[in-house]
């Protein structure tokens, strides 16, 4: 996302904008099932950590998605953090990936505002 206002640009932004809100509400999801995950009985820690794992699949799906749908290469940032939850998460360590989703976060929202500010420069929001 350049300056400017060509229609790839604006789409790019609404893109990364739209993306970016669903990434977040995933990430939100990942870190608090980390939490539920630490409290359930042992029993039923191997199906929410299955659920787990399916949802952290899901959200590098969107974040792929996302860096090809827009060419912004500011998501290979956020992969590269979910990357390290998910080896966390599949080295049964999930109680320890916070950091991680939380930098992903962190990146999404830089992303998002990016975008945003794009969009409403243009007159698009």
């Amino acid at each position: 996302m350049k300056g400017g206002n060509s229609p790839m640009e604006n789409r790019s932004a609404i893109i990364s904008f739209s993306q970016s809100e669903k990434v977040k509400s995933g990430l939100i999801w990942c870190t608090q099932s980390t939490h539920l995950l630490q409290n359930l009985p042992h029993e039923q820690r191997r199906g929410a950590l299955l659920l787990l794992q399916a949802l952290i699949a899901m959200i590098s799906t969107e974040v792929q998605t996302a860096r090809q749908a827009s060419g912004d290469s500011a998501w290979l940032e956020v992969d590269k953090c979910i990357l390290s939850a998910k080896v966390m998460v599949d080295s049964g360590v999930a109680e320890a990936c916070d950091f991680h989703f939380t930098q992903a976060l962190s990146r999404v929202n830089t992303i998002g505002q990016k975008a945003m500010a794009h969009l409403v420069a243009q007159g698009l929001m």
